[in-house]
């Protein structure tokens, strides 16, 4: 069907997927914005391409609501994962990935109808070293390096997990507030010390095993989840020894489940659902403002 699209989300956080070589236009920045926006357009968090690949089963690229590029999304994978299952795109459950951040393996589960209802991500590895974020700051690893944002004094833990995070922890019995988030996510996604920006994350532990947060992705502004940005965070707490693995991570949207190996290997297990499948009207892209 032309100009056809698959919608799911994890655990709040939503995407549109779909193959661009199905569509009557192309994909670009201004129409990534019409399609993504949440009142004149079909809303999403972000764009799902299906590419061809040479190194995986399948080639994925992933665009930020404001058009701009995502090198691999947690959620976004497992969405990925739930729309090649069900468009028949895919009869395995379990199949290989490529994207920007780095190959990756899914792992699909299915509830009693047949229906993905979740699904198990190979992340890869978890790096702290300043040139694969990148950061501006010379150090042999980002751990809690000092920084200065809305006229405080933080200290954050910079991760790579094929994409940028910039993960602060509050102390023990601390939290954040989505004051704390709105106020200061933009300026840290924006610091001059992330070239090429960054997603923020701020986390507080709740035990031994599990830790809080709230997510301000870049290009995206505040979701209620994300599998990378829980990977980050996992990493980062079980590097400073606040949490130990497995970890569970719980963002408003919900919980994820992180293994992180001794060589900070990362495993993402969580749920997926379809929203709906539909085809963009021909009136869309004529009324992008």
């Amino acid at each position: 069907m032309s100009n056809s699209f698959f919608k799911g989300h994890g655990l709040g956080n939503d995407y549109i997927a779909l193959d661009p070589s199905q569509l009557t236009f192309k994909l670009t920045a201004r129409t990534i914005r019409a399609i993504c926006d949440r009142h004149w357009g079909a809303g999403s968090d972000g764009i799902l391409a299906l590419v061809p690949s040479k190194k995986a089963d399948f080639g994925l690229r992933i665009f930020n609501p404001d058009g701009s590029e995502a090198e691999k999304s947690g959620n976004g994978l497992r969405i990925f994962g739930c729309f090649l299952y069900a468009t028949k795109r895919t009869k395995h459950r379990s199949f290989s990935v490529e994207t920007k951040g780095g190959l990756v393996r899914v792992e699909l589960t299915l509830d009693g109808n047949g229906q993905v209802n979740g699904a198990t991500v190979d992340m890869g590895r978890a790096s702290f070293r300043p040139k694969d974020l990148p950061c501006t700051i010379k150090a042999p690893e980002l751990v809690l390096q000092p920084i200065k944002a809305v006229g405080q004094s933080l200290r954050f833990t910079g991760v790579s997990v094929g994409n940028p995070h910039c993960v602060v922890f509050k102390d023990r019995g601390g939290s954040w507030t989505r004051e704390d988030l709105l106020r200061m996510g933009p300026e840290l996604e924006t610091h001059p010390t992330f070239p090429k920006r960054t997603n923020v994350q701020l986390a507080f532990p709740t035990g031994p095993h599990a830790v809080s947060i709230l997510i301000w992705e870049r290009g995206a502004g505040e979701t209620q989840a994300s599998g990378s940005s829980a990977c980050a965070v996992a990493s980062a707490g079980v590097r400073l020894g606040l949490v130990k693995s497995p970890v569970r991570v719980l963002a408003p949207g919900g919980r994820l489940d992180i293994t992180v190996d001794a060589q900070y290997g990362l495993t993402l297990k969580g749920p997926v659902a379809e929203v709906y499948q539909g085809r963009f009207s021909g009136a869309l892209l004529p009324g992008v403002r």
